[in-house]
């Protein structure tokens, strides 16, 4: 699964009506919901929408035929495996009739090449860990974090004997980076998984 790295625009023209689409990341349904505000047009005939949150999702229409405008948003999100990602599709309308069919290609159409374009981040499954260390190691242990992908270190806090970080780590490799902070620190450093 991928999000998206920033908010992007894609313009096109449909049979003389104007499509705009407006993607971005997002991180609640709080956030979506500020989006889908911000990116729609008071002066356009339509702003259908997407959006999808891990299972949570939302679309509309936004006044054209039902199924027509938000479903086939949502679709491009998906089909491109988005996770975290809201769509906005303004349309003006031209005069011509597209049909049922010609606005699902249309909105659809328009929301899949906008995400294309857009430069996507890996969603990483991560667990977080506690790591205490003594001072004499800290610039060692934050090397070594700091050279494994994915590797997050989220908080840092000085006590007596040394330092404790809060740390991301990926799913995946958890184990792994434990065990080589373990081992390049001679046992001194220890590591706890939050559960």
């Amino acid at each position: 699964m991928f999000t998206l790295q920033a908010t992007a625009t894609f313009d096109q023209e449909i049979k003389k009506s104007r499509f705009r689409a407006t993607a971005g990341p997002i991180a609640n349904e709080q956030a979506a919901r500020a989006f889908v505000a911000a990116h729609s047009d008071t002066a356009a005939n339509h702003n259908c929408f997407a959006w999808r949150i891990g299972q949570v999702y939302r679309f509309s229409d936004d006044g054209e035929p039902g199924g027509t405008g938000g479903k086939p948003i949502l679709q491009a999100i998906d089909g491109q495996a988005l996770d975290g990602v809201a769509v906005v599709v303004t349309r003006w309308f031209g005069g011509i009739l597209l049909g049922s069919g010609g606005l699902v290609r249309a909105y659809g159409g328009t929301a899949a090449a906008c995400l294309r374009a857009m430069d996507r981040i890996e969603l990483v499954a991560r667990v977080t860990a506690r790591v205490a260390c003594v001072f004499t190691d800290l610039a060692l242990v934050r090397a070594r974090l700091a050279a494994a992908p994915g590797v997050r270190i989220d908080e840092e806090t000085f006590v007596e004997t040394g330092a404790e970080l809060l740390v991301a780590l990926p799913e995946a490799g958890a184990e792994t980076i434990a065990r080589m902070l373990i081992d390049i620190t001679a046992g001194r450093t220890r590591v706890d998984f939050d559960t």
